[in-house]
């Protein structure tokens, strides 16, 4: 195992919009919270007992595991939107499940397609009860170019 199980989560989300794909990304970053820190990209598994948190500020720099969806484009006018969704088990010592979506679109259609894909991958794919669905979206409207970024946290 690396580093300690994460006992906590939060969801978070932003959008940005800048000259370049990186910096529109980094915009995005920033406006949810996590922009001056280093990303741990996750496969998408909440553990075992995690109990959601408030999104608070991170310490800068630090190294910061999470699962997100995100989308860029260079085509004004596009409507981005990313979302998350989490299935949280009615056995606290089961794993949830974090499930991501980016599209151009509307924010409502992605949001629930990350919350059907939850639902498959523990009723259907893990035989997992659900206890609760919990998800964030987020959408925003190319100016030049765009991102949206959508993201589970964890925390120690």
């Amino acid at each position: 195992m690396f580093g300690p199980l994460p006992t906590k989560y939060f969801l978070t989300a932003g959008a940005g919009d800048a000259s370049t794909e990186l910096n529109a990304f980094d915009a995005a970053l920033l406006a949810a919270r996590v922009g001056d820190t280093n990303l741990i990209r996750l496969s998408s598994i909440l553990p075992p007992g995690a109990q959601q948190t408030d999104p608070y500020e991170l310490q800068k720099g630090s190294m910061v595991p999470l699962a997100y969806g995100e989308r860029v484009s260079r085509e004004p006018g596009t409507l981005l939107s990313a979302a998350v969704a989490i299935g949280v088990p009615e056995d606290p010592s089961a794993a949830g499940l974090i499930m991501e979506c980016s599209r151009i679109g509307d924010p409502g259609p992605c949001e629930e397609t990350a919350r059907r894909m939850v639902e498959e991958g523990m009723l259907l794919i893990r035989g997992a009860r659900i206890r609760e669905i919990k998800s964030i979206s987020v959408s925003h409207t190319v100016r030049k170019v765009g991102a949206v970024f959508a993201a589970v946290v964890l925390c120690p």
